[in-house]
C-alpha cells in the first residue's frame, strides 16, 4: 500500500483567473492505494457524505483510468468539497502520485498534471490545471496552454473558510465576458507585480499584485460578509486578501508574524455576519508527497 498526502491549493489569487496557483501547508487529503483487479473507492472525512464513491462519477476513478491502474482507493479528505481549496483537486493529484508509483509508470510530476487534470474534468466539465498543478508540483504556478511554469515560494498565508458554500457554477456565471482596456492594463501589472513578489518571497509585493478589478468584485458578492472580512484581515496586517478560487474561502497574504491576528480577525468578522468560520494559518508550500507504507 502507499500514501500520498497532497495539499490544498488556492487558483487565481485575484490578478491571475484560470492561471495562477499555489499549494498550501493546510489542509490536505490522504489518498491511499493497493492494486486491485478493479477500481473501488472509499471517502471518509470533511464532506465525505457529499462524495460519489463510484469510480465513473469520482475524479480519482478518471485517473485510475488514464493511468490504467486500478486500485482499491481510500480516500481521507481533509478538503472539504465546495470550499474554493481545489478539494477535487487535491483527491485528483495525490491518486496520480499515488498510481503511478504503484504501477511504476514512470511519469513526472509535470506528466502528471494533464492527467489529474481529466479528473477534475468530472467535477468542473473542464481538464483545467490551476489546482491540480500545485497540487502535484508545490509551490507557485503559472498555467498556460503551452504547459505549466514553476516556481518554489514559501509566502505566509490565512486561509478563512465559513460554513457556507458558494456553487461553482454560480461562480463561472458571474465572471464578465467583456472588461475595459484599462482594466486589462492594470490586471496584467498586478499579474506581473504578484509574480515577481512570489520569486522573491515577498508577501507585500505579492499583496499588492493580488488586487483586481475585473473577476474578484462579481465573486466577493456571493460570499456573505466578504466586505468586512477582507477589511478587518488588511486592518490587522494582511497586506492582500482576495476570493480563494470559486470562494467561500477567503485567502490572505501576510508577513508570519501577522498571521496569528489576521487569522482572528477573519473569523470575527464572519462572525459578526452571523457565520461560522474557520482559519488555516499556513503558507505556500510543498506539492504532494508519496509515502510507502
Amino acid at each position: 500500500m502507499l500514501s500520498v498526502r497532497a495539499p490544498a491549493t488556492s487558483a487565481n489569487l485575484g490578478s491571475g483567473f484560470d492561471v495562477f496557483g499555489v499549494a498550501l501547508g493546510t489542509p490536505a487529503d490522504v489518498i491511499r492505494v493497493e492494486r486491485a483487479p478493479e477500481t473501488r473507492i472509499t471517502v471518509t472525512g470533511a464532506g465525505s457524505q457529499y462524495i460519489p464513491e463510484e469510480p465513473d462519477q469520482n475524479t480519482v476513478g478518471a485517473v485510475a483510468d488514464a493511468l490504467d491502474a486500478p486500485a482499491h482507493i481510500e480516500i481521507d479528505k481533509g478538503v472539504r468539497p465546495s470550499s474554493g481549496l481545489g478539494s477535487s483537486a487535491a483527491s485528483a493529484a495525490g491518486a496520480a502520485v499515488a498510481l503511478n508509483a504503484l504501477y511504476d509508470r514512470g511519469l513526472s510530476r509535470e506528466e502528471l498534471v494533464p492527467v489529474a487534470a481529466e479528473g477534475e474534468a468530472l467535477v468542473s466539465g473542464d481538464a483545467h490545471a490551476d489546482n491540480v498543478a500545485p497540487s502535484l508540483l508545490g509551490g507557485f504556478t503559472i498555467v498556460t496552454d503551452d504547459g505549466v511554469t514553476q516556481v518554489d515560494a514559501s509566502i505566509p498565508v490565512v486561509v478563512c473558510l465559513p460554513e457556507t458554500t458558494v456553487s461553482t457554477r454560480d461562480a463561472r456565471d458571474v465572471v464578465p465576458e467583456t472588461t475595459s482596456m484599462t482594466d486589462v492594463v492594470e490586471t496584467v501589472g498586478n499579474a506581473a507585480t504578484l509574480t515577481v513578489g512570489m520569486t522573491r518571497d515577498d508577501p507585500d509585493l505579492v499583496g499588492r499584485g493580488m488586487d483586481d478589478g475585473v473577476v474578484t468584485p462579481e465573486r466577493a458578492a456571493l460570499i456573505d460578509g466578504y466586505d468586512a472580512v477582507s477589511e478587518a484581515a488588511l486592518d490587522a496586517g494582511a497586506t492582500g486578501v482576495t476570493v480563494s478560487g470559486a470562494g467561500p474561502g477567503v485567502l490572505a497574504v501576510c508577513h508570519a508574524a501577522d498571521r496569528r491576528g489576521v487569522a482572528a480577525a477573519m473569523i470575527d468578522a464572519f462572525d459578526d455576519a452571523g457565520i461560522e468560520s474557520r482559519a488555516y494559518q499556513t503558507a505556500v508550500s510543498d506539492g504532494a508527497r508519496l509515502y510507502r507504507d
